[in-house]
């Protein structure tokens, strides 16, 4: 369990938030609404929408991309600058959203970044907020996550945060400085692995073979820009800070996700709470080896193998029958 000095049910914002977020919506009213709420309760002095257009293929997904944005733009009701990036046709995840990051970048040395189905706890804007500050000019750390997959499961409860080499994007921070390394197309990838300097990273075959494989299908096309992000903080040796509690709810899972289909995923219903501010710090930045090794074997390797699969698909077709 964590610590009574770290977790907090009520929060009370230290200070005015200081900090830009970029949020980047598509064509979902009902999680943006939801999101928008906790942003619009945060009050950041500066807000980034980035919008892809509607796909041309999709019936009546034009009306539901307008929806979306007008609804943002008739409810920023605080003192606020308002940038605003709303894309004409459909770029796909690939480019809408990395795009949408070097837009963000271009104008802000570091922020938040949020999905219209990332809903955070109030304490995540502070705690991305306070960590930017202090990790600013520590190329050590790429990264700053809002969630926390151990559902209580705590190594060390001394400190409000722990070093990984994972780090989930629903819901995340970082610096220009570090996103000046990402390659979208990964270009010296080929060299990465036919040396296999994964192996090197990773210290395993299992979490190796599982890398590569994510990495080869974005040479095949994959339309997704999260893996080419991990992939340029893995070749850089950047680490990610993990809250000791999970910050940050993912609202998508199920038929209409993009990525997050299986709506039973345990993480799909995540609790999220506040961290006491101001954080406990360490003074020293180590991996936590153990914390990450729990966290790949639980949800990533078991989540990726043939004996998950099959009783994943098994249990949907059970679902399915019981809607009949």
């Amino acid at each position: 369990m964590v610590g009574n000095n770290i977790q907090i049910n009520e929060f009370k914002p230290p200070h005015q938030l200081n900090t830009a977020v970029l949020f980047l919506v598509f064509n979902r009213l009902k999680t943006t609404k939801q999101v928008f709420k906790a942003i619009r309760k945060a009050k950041p002095p500066r807000l980034y929408i980035a919008a892809d257009g509607a796909r041309i293929d999709q019936k009546d997904e034009s009306k539901k991309v307008i929806e979306v944005r007008e609804y943002i733009s008739s409810n920023i009701d605080w003192e606020c600058e308002v940038k605003t990036l709303f894309r004409e046709r459909n770029h796909g995840c690939k480019l809408a959203v990395s795009e949408a990051i070097d837009w963000f970048f271009e104008n802000e040395e570091m922020g938040i970044i949020l999905e219209d189905d990332c809903l955070p706890s109030q304490s995540f804007f502070w705690f991305c907020e306070e960590l930017l500050e202090k990790f600013k000019n520590d190329m050590r750390v790429w990264q700053i996550s809002g969630n926390n997959f151990h559902f209580g499961w705590d190594r060390d409860e001394d400190y409000s945060y722990y070093f990984s080499f994972y780090g989930s994007i629903w819901g995340w921070a970082s610096w220009k400085t570090r996103w000046n390394h990402y390659d979208l197309n990964m270009k010296s990838y080929e060299e990465i692995k036919s040396k296999k300097y994964l192996w090197d990273i990773f210290g395993n075959q299992a979490e190796a073979d599982f890398r590569i494989s994510n990495y080869d299908k974005i040479k095949n096309g994959l339309d997704t820009w999260d893996f080419q992000w991990t992939y340029a903080r893995f070749i850089n040796s950047g680490l990610s800070i993990v809250p000791k509690i999970n910050l940050v709810k993912n609202l998508g899972f199920g038929k209409e996700a993009t990525h997050t289909h299986f709506e039973h995923d345990r993480r799909s219903d995540m609790n999220t709470d506040n961290l006491r501010l101001p954080l406990s710090h360490q003074d020293f930045v180590i991996r936590d080896k153990k914390s990450d090794d729990k966290f790949f074997k639980e949800f990533v390797e078991f989540n990726d193998s043939f004996f998950k699969k099959s009783v994943r698909k098994l249990l949907e077709t059970i679902i399915g029958m019981l809607k009949k």
